[in-house]
């Protein structure tokens, strides 16, 4: 048998879009012939299982293997084969898919939905890096003739008879200059655990060294051999096909460790199983992250029947859980002819929406079974949430229940718990409710006392994406506001009905005003004098709220670069009912008076942390010369 004819595709230009545009990256023609060769090997086995096959279908490992001298590199398989007409219809016929056919034929089999052949484009990705393809083939069927196709990446092709033995195919590449790279057993491996680790039927790639048990020596250790056996590239019942009630929490991390075998074990995992509306299958994990927002993303792996695909899965998984760890796979998620990127679909939207309310139910249900627990995880997982919260309305409504507030005595409640706690003492006289907040508790621990002593409470936001959550609870929690305990004074911050009275006359507050500009002498610092209690600080710098909220929200990207960009504006609050301040009034000396005002102004700076280099010097050297 010798055949000669011409592909029918619908241009002549089709091998040229196929190299160049179709394939994101080259490498990918492995991962499509690797596929194919699974497909075609669980198509033998579904045929076998429903008693279309004779006797025992035997060993259907795929192997792969290259001849860097020959210059090919070749895909075995054992599966289902092809006849030569079933070459003509599913090589011949670009982007005609055998798995069509093959499902309507066996549809009253159960989950035959399952079995999907990937003949023709994926097949022609070969053409990527070869200059001429080969198949040698024969089919399962009884009777058959071993069958030889070729071609030259032209739109000819030759059919003759094969010269395979045995029931499945060979896809022979030779490999065209431009691809020599691939003619490399560590570039091969490399490809093969990116997208074959967990195909569902075992791949072999050449052979390495391992040991095992040889008896003992003399004195009665166990010796050891080195020997040769199959390099069995992937894992072919990963713990995501797997039904929940058949693992084990150790099985959970041992699966972890092989998808991120350099990582800490995650804090707890979500196990996906849908089959209505849509497939779904996978583990997401939730890792140690603490309050570091500046991580790598995408660590969730997308898998198409146990295909890797890509671990770009910011339309299937919500924003806020791109910073998950796993695996998710579903033959429902569309792909393009390539299977490299997502397309808009409804089943991306319903997959998106389960995802959401899957965490959501385990966090809720991880909170209400052991809250003591929750808490203790409250530092990593507080990011998930609160980005969650910010991202996803739905998300955000089941959230309100197990969101907790965080205090920097460590005392953890809910949104709901802590507007109870707070509503009655911490409340101004306009009757807005405030809630205090503290970024950094070591460095404005003046302001935090001072609050304490109030008798109020001061919450403990030190994460990045907490300047966004501040405006996002006073949007959500009515009558409500937030200020950051070192924003001004404490009597300032929550203003109730009574009044300080200022104990001195405009002439010697204007002389402290005075004093203290000309000890300060910075533009960037705002003196005022005010009537506070006597057991209050002398003197206080802080900032604005909404001007530090704004400079904090822009570094943090929140589109607030104008407010990044302004120099930093401090308010000055001198204390004039503070004996100190009656003090530097009544020494008589000047240079006295200005060496105790700018000592004042350096404690308020040293309280906040805003006290460096030649300053805190000077400062120290002063202190010294008091003693």
């Amino acid at each position: 048998m010798k055949e000669k004819g011409n592909i029918s595709i619908h241009t002549e230009n089709i091998f040229p879009v196929i190299k160049k545009f179709l394939y994101s990256d080259n490498e990918i023609f492995l991962r499509e012939l690797v596929s194919n060769a699974v497909d075609a090997t669980q198509k033998l086995k579904r045929l076998s299982s429903l008693g279309k096959v004779d006797g025992d279908i035997g060993d259907t490992t795929i192997e792969v293997s290259f001849d860097e001298k020959a210059k090919t590199i070749t895909i075995s398989d054992k599966g289902i084969g092809m006849t030569a007409e079933e070459v003509k219809k599913y090589i011949n016929q670009i982007a005609f898919s055998g798995a069509e056919e093959f499902v309507e034929k066996f549809k009253e089999a159960k989950d035959a939905n399952e079995i999907i052949g990937r003949f023709g484009l994926g097949f022609y990705s070969a053409f990527m890096v070869a200059d001429t393809v080969e198949i040698q083939t024969l089919s399962y069927q009884e009777g058959a003739e071993p069958v030889r196709w070729e071609c030259d990446g032209s739109t000819s092709f030759e059919i003759s008879d094969g010269n395979r033995t045995q029931r499945g195919t060979d896809i022979i590449l030779h490999i065209n200059s431009e691809s020599e790279e691939f003619l490399n057993q560590s570039r091969i491996q490399t490809i093969l655990d990116k997208y074959g680790k967990f195909l569902p039927v075992p791949i072999k790639f050449g052979t390495k060294t391992t040991s095992e048990p040889d008896g003992e020596d003399e004195e009665g250790k166990p010796k050891y051999k080195s020997v040769e056996v199959d390099n069995i590239i992937n894992n072919t019942s990963p713990a995501w096909i797997k039904a929940p009630s058949e693992l084990k929490d150790e099985d959970y991390l041992a699966f972890y460790r092989e998808l991120y075998p350099f990582s800490e074990d995650p804090l707890f995992w979500i196990h996906l199983n849908v089959d209505y509306p849509f497939n779904l299958t996978g583990i997401l994990y939730f890792p140690k992250i603490k309050n570091d927002l500046d991580i790598q993303k995408n660590k969730i792996k997308l898998f198409s029947r146990q295909v890797f695909i890509t671990d770009e899965v910011k339309d299937v998984v919500p924003e806020f859980l791109m910073l998950l760890h796993g695996v998710i796979d579903s033959p429902d998620i569309p792909l393009n002819v390539s299977r490299s990127f997502l397309q808009a679909d409804s089943n991306v939207k319903k997959i998106n929406n389960h995802i959401t309310k899957k965490v959501a139910d385990k966090l809720n249900e991880l909170f209400k079974t052991d809250r003591k627990g929750f808490q203790e995880k409250w530092n990593d997982i507080g990011v998930f949430v609160k980005y969650g919260m910010l991202t996803d309305d739905k998300f955000a409504e089941k959230a309100n229940d197990f969101c907790l507030l965080k205090t920097v005595d460590d005392e953890y409640f809910t949104l709901k718990e802590y507007a109870e706690k707070v509503k009655d003492i911490q409340v101004d006289k306009d009757g807005q409710i405030v809630y205090l907040y503290s970024n950094d508790a070591a460095n404005q621990d003046s302001f935090i006392s001072a609050a304490k002593e109030k008798g109020y409470d001061v919450l403990n936001f030190d994460s990045p994406l907490d300047n966004h959550f501040v405006s996002y609870l006073e949007q959500k929690v009515e009558k409500t506001s937030l200020k950051r305990v070192d924003s001004d004074v404490i009597d300032k911050l929550i203003k109730k009905e009574e009044d300080q009275k200022l104990a001195l006359s405009e002439e010697e507050s204007n002389s402290v005003k005075s004093l203290f500009e000309k000890a300060i002498n910075k533009e960037t610092y705002q003196v005022h004098v005010e009537p506070l209690a006597e057991d209050a600080l002398p003197v206080t710098v802080t900032m604005d709220e909404f001007m530090r909220r704004m400079k904090d929200m822009a570094q943090t990207g929140g589109g607030m670069g104008i407010y990044g960009s302004l120099p930093d504006s401090y308010k000055v609050t001198v204390n004039g009912n503070h004996p100190l301040v009656k003090r530097i009034l009544e020494e008589s000396d000047d240079a006295n008076k200005e060496n105790l005002a700018k000592q004042a102004f350096d404690l308020a700076l040293l309280s906040r942390g805003l006290l460096t280099g030649a300053d805190l010097t000077n400062f120290v050297k002063r202190s010294i010369n008091l003693i």
